[in-house]
């Protein structure tokens, strides 16, 4: 997709390292314009640095992406903010009806967890259902300090750019324990990137038509389109504001698709499952769960993909080894 995406009004910012410190450059198919200016944050770069990577592709140098290192475009401190079960068919999966649903469920991840589209992911040694999450990520472009009301004509003016991220969750931890903040935030446990893909104010309707990909070993997983997602982000960021600040460069997480390892039982045996004593219920939660070759284990290598259906706007892909005990 290398030609099309040099064609495509959007502008992808990677932040890299080539023998120096961290940058930030523009890709143009195989190679990287640099760009001029050093932002040390994402937030200095969505504030100060729009006329640098506006004019980066007209510069002479380049630098082959191929040699260099991939960063986080994200960069910490920043607040992620998460939905859960918000795509049409993941919903139904989990027991609920997506037409009748009222309100988000949004929860957090720690900071701690950002990495890479190309880091390694350890997975914690105590760890044993590690489950993948291949999920829309928006970066946001200015503060939200009050409840405000997002239309679709005006998101972009609350989104910088849209990027891939991986909510990778610890399930023996986050449903035993109650924990979503610590089952999903394990150092690496939110690979973000390669890239920020800047769309222009009239290509912000692709966000509702983006075809998501995660692969792991090769094996398709996870497939869909954002075309399923129940709350959409203009309506989502609405109902966040009505609780939350945010800043330049925090993320927020838009659900992810159903194909996750875990398996929910149907509502019916879940009724019944859940009259037993509580040790009982999570003896055979684990039995039921061990049985799932689904779930990662150290040396399995994750591909996840979103890109528009004609290709013309391409998040990249992202590249995830397990490691570990």
């Amino acid at each position: 997709m290398a030609s099309e995406r040099e064609n495509a009004l959007a502008t992808n910012l990677v932040r890299f390292e080539a023998g120096q410190g961290p940058r930030w450059g523009v890709v143009t198919g195989t190679q990287i314009a640099p760009l001029s200016g050093d932002y040390a944050t994402t937030a200095a770069l969505i504030e100060h640095g729009e006329a640098d990577w506006r004019g980066a592709p007209a510069r002479a140098t380049r630098i082959a992406l191929a040699s260099a290192k991939i960063l986080s475009p994200v960069t910490t401190p920043a607040r992620l903010y998460c939905q859960g079960a918000n795509y049409r068919q993941h919903m139904i999966e989990s027991g609920m009806d997506p037409d009748a649903k009222l309100f988000n469920m949004f929860f957090t991840k720690a900071d701690a967890s950002v990495c890479s589209a190309h880091d390694a992911v350890l997975r914690p040694a105590h760890v044993k259902l590690l489950d993948y999450e291949i999920e829309l990520a928006l970066v946001f472009r200015r503060p939200i300090t009050s409840a405000i009301t997002v239309t679709r004509e005006t998101l972009a003016d609350h989104v910088f750019a849209i990027t891939i991220a991986n909510d990778l969750s610890a399930r023996d931890v986050q449903l035993p324990q109650t924990q979503f903040f610590k089952g999903k935030s394990y150092r690496g446990f939110c690979p973000i990137g390669p890239w920020l893909t800047v769309l222009e104010r009239s290509e912000f309707s692709v966000v509702d038509e983006l075809a998501l990909e995660l692969d792991v070993n090769g094996t398709p997983r996870q497939r869909d389109t954002t075309a399923n997602l129940v709350f959409k982000p203009a309506e989502t960021i609405s109902e966040l504001s009505t609780f939350a600040n945010v800043l330049p460069g925090d993320v927020l997480l838009t659900g992810t698709p159903s194909g996750c390892a875990l398996q929910v039982p149907p509502p019916p045996l879940r009724k019944l499952i859940q009259l037993l004593p509580e040790r009982t219920l999570w003896q055979l939660f684990f039995k039921a769960q061990a049985r799932r070759p689904q779930y990662l284990k150290p040396g399995d290598r994750i591909s996840a993909r979103i890109a528009s259906r004609d290709g013309t706007i391409d998040l990249g892909e992202q590249v995830t080894e397990i490691v570990g005990p």
